[in-house]
Parts: structure tokens; C-alpha cells; sequence
């Protein structure tokens, strides 16, 4: 008989939900609207979106991917900038509504898993995982096991200082990475290059592919901070491959080749060192749910 188990990616505002096979396939599809400013909304959305997928199906676990500091054991969010979690007992709750175990998974962590397991990752025993939506998260996998750390917050890279007093963050530092390589650093630098802010990362990314040289300057600005950090991490992890994924991945070698170029020439010894393989991920935004599903599947309780 086979054993399907749920990812579920958890945003602000709505929940996706997704039934994996024992391949990692997904047979099922599911999404419910979320209430962000409680956590009682927000529980009741992810229970929806749970039951729609597994309706008439044995489920063996669920795994969460949420945006924010997640506790070691996955069993509760310690903090997250877009939801309403501070420690509440999610997976104890969930596991309470649905009679099914539930691990509570960061969302970089989770796609780094996929990307590792059956994406642009396979095959490497050593992977960051480095995904560019509105902020900057990242994922370790070191010696073929996902890295948390002591306390689960490893992999906030996002949050390491490359400008001493550069722009705030909303994190209440300045200078952070994800200030100037991410969507929002997009449109930062597009905007100081003289663009309207109304035209968005998306279509920023639209008009570079189709050769406005405004909108290909700062997707260039966007990949050379991308690789002066990438630099840093490479000289700290020494990762067999660099996986890149997230909205603004989308963009590919606009983005990757001066990420490339500004890594090679930024890592220490890099005339006796062979470099990682920057390369962009291959699943997309199903990263996330197909992540916490496997992880669900092979950690949970």
C-alpha cells in the first residue's frame, strides 16, 4: 500500500498544500485562504488545506515550510516576520486536529532538501541552498544530512552584515545580505538606477529578459552582491554546489553569470581551488511543499 505524505507551505495569507507518493511525486494539489493576524486563523487554514489533499488517503506525516526561526526538534516557530508565531505549539495542534504527525520545517531548509533529494542539488554530499524572494534565506546540507544547528537557526544568511551602516532591514540591523541581493534589493537598485518603482521585481526581471538595459543593469547589481556573499559562505562551507532558487532565480544567467564572476573573483585562493557550480534550482516554487513532505516522511515522529 503506499504511504503519501503532505507538505504545506505557509504564507501570510493563504496555505498550498501538496500529496506526495513514496516517489516524491505530487498526485494532489490543495490551497485555503489564511487568517495572518491570529493564530487560530491561521491553524484552521492549514487544517483545510490538509484535509482537502488527503481526502480518502492514509497519510503517514506532515511537513510545514515556514518563513522564520524554527526550533530544532520541529515542533514550533520561535519567530517568524510574517505570521502570528511565537513559540505556540503548532505541530502538537495540528497533530491534535488531524491525527497525523506534523514537523514544522523552515521554508529555505525544506526546498534546500528538495533540491538536494531530486532537484539541481542530486548527487552532492555537500549543498547550500540559497533562495531569493523578498528576503534572503538559505539551506545547508552538509555530508548528505540537512544542517539546523544547535537551536535550528542555521542557514539565516540573510542576515549577515556586507555593508557596515548600509540600508536598513527590517530585522532592526543595517547592512544586512538580503538588502541588496533579493526581489526587494531589486527593485532597490532599479529604482536607484533611475526606474519606477512600479514596475516591480517580476517585471523588472520581464523587461531584462527582453533587453531593457536598465532593468539587465540592476539584475547585474542584484547577482554581484549574490556573489560577494556567496564568496564569503564558499571560503566558510567549501559546498560541493551552490543551488539558486527562489522568485528572482527565475531571471538565470542575468543573475548567475555576474553572481559567478564576482564569487570567483572574491574567494580567497581561487587560482588553487576548484570553484562550486553555481547553478539555478529545478523545482521551482514546489520546492518548498515537496521539502517538508520528504522531511515529514523521514524525520517525522
Amino acid at each position: 500500500m503506499t504511504t503519501y505524505t503532505v507538505g504545506v507551505d505557509v504564507g501570510g495569507t493563504k496555505v498550498a498544500a501538496a500529496l506526495l507518493d513514496e516517489s516524491g511525486d505530487v498526485v494532489r494539489r490543495s490551497r485555503a485562504a489564511t487568517e495572518s493576524g491570529t493564530y487560530s486563523g491561521m491553524v484552521a487554514g492549514i487544517v483545510a488545506a490538509v484535509r482537502e489533499v488527503r481526502d480518502g488517503l492514509d497519510v503517514a506525516g506532515v511537513g510545514l515550510a515556514i518563513a522564520g526561526n524554527v526550533a530544532a526538534d520541529g515542533s514550533h516557530v520561535l519567530f517568524s516576520p510574517h505570521l502570528p508565531l511565537a513559540g505556540e505549539p503548532l505541530a502538537r495542534d495540528l497533530k491534535d486536529a488531524l491525527g497525523i504527525p506534523v514537523l514544522v520545517e523552515n521554508d529555505a531548509n525544506a526546498a534546500a532538501w528538495a533540491e538536494h533529494e531530486g532537484g539541481a542539488g542530486r548527487g552532492s554530499t555537500e549543498m547550500l541552498f540559497v533562495a531569493l524572494g523578498t528576503g534572503l534565506g538559505a539551506g545547508l546540507v552538509l555530508r548528505n544530512e540537512l544542517y539546523r544547528g544547535a537551536q535550528g537557526f542555521a542557514g539565516e544568511a540573510g542576515h549577515l552584515t556586507v555593508v557596515i551602516d548600509g540600508r536598513a532591514c527590517p530585522c532592526g540591523s543595517r547592512g544586512c545580505w538580503e538588502r541588496y541581493a533579493s526581489g526587494t534589493a531589486l527593485v532597490a537598485h532599479y529604482v536607484e538606477r533611475g526606474g519606477d518603482p512600479e514596475v516591480g521585481g517580476p517585471g523588472i526581471t520581464r523587461a531584462a529578459a527582453a533587453g531593457d538595459p536598465l532593468s539587465v543593469a540592476a539584475l547585474a547589481d542584484v547577482g554581484e552582491w549574490l556573489g560577494r556573499g556567496l564568496a564569503s559562505l564558499v571560503a566558510i562551507l567549501d559546498p560541493g554546489v551552490i543551488v539558486v532558487g527562489g522568485g528572482v532565480s527565475e531571471a538565470g544567467d542575468l543573475l548567475l553569470e555576474p553572481a559567478r564572476r564576482r564569487m570567483a573573483g572574491s574567494v580567497t585562493g581561487v587560482d588553487i581551488r576548484p570553484l562550486p557550480p553555481v547553478v539555478p534550482a529545478a523545482l521551482g516554487n514546489e520546492a518548498g511543499v515537496v521539502g517538508a513532505a520528504m522531511l515529514a516522511r523521514e524525520y517525522g515522529q
